[in-house]
């Protein structure tokens, strides 16, 4: 069985076979503000968004984070709990009553020319319309040589389907080049 980049280390075990291509975006000049998956169709099991990221951010203090949205809910109605591994430090810490979800970082373009952040986000039971979604990222970045790596879960409190996801920096814009790819998981 061979087995897609990231999968094992999300924890979403599947065959190479059981991912689907939704949707791609890449960010063409100029940057973009946000990127947006809109329709997306309710046949799998779970989704995975894969991305690589950096903003326009002239500052080379470090990384934007990366936001998300689920069905345009702006609400209070998100939460996250993360482990957070920099250098020799670590931190692990909880939020409650967010309005958006933490994607990913994003080296800011002042930082070392063409680094980009990268971030895989397991979305599970999306269509399951009885309880409330998970979000588990995994995610690094690296800047100048300093950089993070995240282990990150955020729950989005409804019971909804979920229809559209949109990504955004916390600060300026994505850069060109950043790139975003939803799969839909055909496995249980």
């Amino acid at each position: 069985m061979s087995l897609i980049l990231g999968t094992i280390a999300s924890g979403v075990v599947a065959a190479a076979g059981d991912y689907e291509s939704i949707a791609t975006v890449t960010v063409g000049s100029g940057g973009s503000a946000d990127i947006e998956f809109t329709s997306i169709p309710a046949d799998f099991a779970h989704l995975q968004i894969r991305a690589i990221a950096r903003t326009t951010t002239g500052s080379s203090a470090g990384a934007d984070w990366v936001l998300g949205r689920v069905n345009a809910d702006s609400g209070s109605n998100y939460s996250r709990h993360y482990l957070y591994g920099y250098g020799s430090g670590v931190t692990a810490n909880g939020e409650t009553s967010q309005t958006s979800f933490r994607a990913g970082l994003a080296p800011m373009d002042g930082t070392t020319a063409s680094m980009y952040g990268a971030f895989v986000i397991d979305i599970l039971d999306y269509a399951d319309t009885n309880k409330y979604k998970t979000l588990r990222v995994l995610l690094g970045s690296d800047r100048n040589g300093a950089g993070e790596m995240i282990f990150q879960s955020n729950l989005w409190m409804s019971t909804s389907a979920i229809t559209s996801i949109k990504l955004y920096p916390e600060v300026n814009n994505f850069k060109q080049y950043s790139h975003f790819a939803l799969y839909g998981i055909k496995g249980a």
